[in-house]
């Protein structure tokens, strides 16, 4: 299922959090809007509002990790995150396995 989405929803909550392990909010914003993520429910966290995590490469080929939800703003679907760091090379393994 392919979702349109308008745009990210920064705040100064996330905007700092997000940034928090080195990764920049361009490379985040690149990264949710691509094809080539792989996104999975986050049911672990998923209380009070359903969250999700995205896995995949950057453009410069590193192994991101993002949590985020979904908002709705005046019937626009937003995308807002939550946190993001660098995979580890051991998840950046189980996520190729996966994929293949």
């Amino acid at each position: 299922m392919k979702i349109k989405i308008t745009e990210i929803d920064w705040d100064d909550g996330n905007y700092l959090k997000c940034q928090k392990h080195g990764v920049s909010i361009e490379e985040i914003e690149k990264f949710l809007l691509s094809d080539d993520i792989r996104i999975i429910n986050d049911y672990k966290h998923s209380d009070p509002e359903k969250r999700y995590i995205a896995v995949g490469k950057t453009l410069e080929n590193r192994g991101l990790f993002v949590a985020f939800t979904f908002r709705v703003k005046q019937g626009l679907i937003f995308i807002r995150p939550i946190s993001s760091r660098y995979m580890h090379q051991k998840e950046i393994d189980c996520h190729e396995q996966k994929i293949t």
